[in-house]
């Protein structure tokens, strides 16, 4: 295949929505997810915590849609106890940047490696990369380090009672409520590649390091960014996701600017967010450039919403 049909199969597959195998009710209950621990926030004039507490919700995004229920209902526990870790490495580890850099990169590289050891579906390690990243740019403040851990815990809490819910709810309308045979929910992985997890600490504390150098004074989006791409199964999926990234991005911004002329209190702000999170969720696993241009504004209002989330 030339250049020329490369470049024609690329473009074809770009304007192709793709068919999702997630069922709707998984955006759905991320938005829910996402949005009370915001508007509990926004309620008792604390969108801060409410923020915090909304990034906890998204463990929701690891509840599994078969198993038995046993093993769907530890899965979120781990990771919602995942999450929590995740969250409190980088509190204890932001009082200093280069010593945040290297805590980084052992955290992304022990998590990647758990990740790929017992062959964690999608998003795998992504989250508790965020969480890290979002969690260690922060000013270091250790009298509030409890209260960030404990709202954010809170977020974790409501999403395992809600998906608790759902299981008990799906597994009922279920003619078979529980399978017979048990399976573990830790499947090893022999096969586990040591340098995929080294070379995505590489990049991710890499991208944290530059953020510093330059002089950013939040630069959590960087390693993010690199941990979004990197989710792909190999070169060409990562170039992919790359490329779309990059042009959703740009596009996003424009859709950012066209919504923030139509919204202007932190009400409209928190439902804008809920409305996204449902959007980004429903088309992630359909075309990954379009749920960028959503992703894009989404990020934008988080950051406004809560103007003294880094405080």
């Amino acid at each position: 295949m030339n250049w020329k049909q490369s470049l024609s199969k690329e473009f074809k597959l770009f304007f192709t929505l793709g068919q999702s195998k997630r069922n709707w009710n998984i955006p759905f209950l991320a938005s829910i997810c996402v949005g009370i621990p915001l508007l509990v926030g926004l309620y008792f004039d604390n969108l801060r915590l409410g923020l915090m507490g909304s990034l906890g919700g998204l463990v929701i995004l690891y509840l599994p849609e078969t198993g038995s229920r046993t093993s769907r209902f530890v899965t979120i526990l781990v990771a919602s106890f995942g999450f929590i870790i995740s969250f409190s490495v980088g509190q204890f580890f932001s009082f200093q940047p280069i010593l945040s850099v290297i805590a980084l990169a052992l955290f992304t590289f022990l998590v990647h490696w758990i990740v790929l050891m017992y062959k964690t579906s999608p998003p795998r390690s992504f989250f508790f990369i965020m969480l890290a990243a979002l969690s260690i740019c922060q000013p270091f403040h250790l009298e509030t380090i409890p209260t960030k851990i404990g709202a954010l815990s809170l977020g974790t809490m409501v999403a395992c009672i809600l998906g608790t819910i759902l299981i008990i709810w799906k597994t009922n309308r279920s003619r078979d409520l529980e399978e017979k045979e048990v399976y573990s929910i830790f499947l090893k992985n022999d096969a586990a590649d040591i340098w995929e997890a080294i070379v995505t600490a590489a990049f991710i504390s890499g991208g944290l390091a530059l953020g510093y150098a330059l002089g950013y004074q939040n630069p959590y989006w960087i390693p993010v960014s690199s941990a979004a791409i990197m989710q792909g199964a190999s070169l060409y999926q990562m170039t992919q996701k790359m490329a779309y990234r990059i042009l959703g991005t740009f596009v996003g911004l424009g859709f950012c600017w066209l919504l923030l002329s139509f919204i202007n209190t932190s009400w409209e702000i928190c439902l804008a967010i809920i409305v996204l999170q449902f959007i980004i969720e429903s088309l992630i696993t359909r075309h990954y450039a379009l749920a960028v241009i959503f992703i894009t504004p989404m990020t934008i209002f988080l950051s406004e919403a809560a103007s003294p989330l880094m405080a």
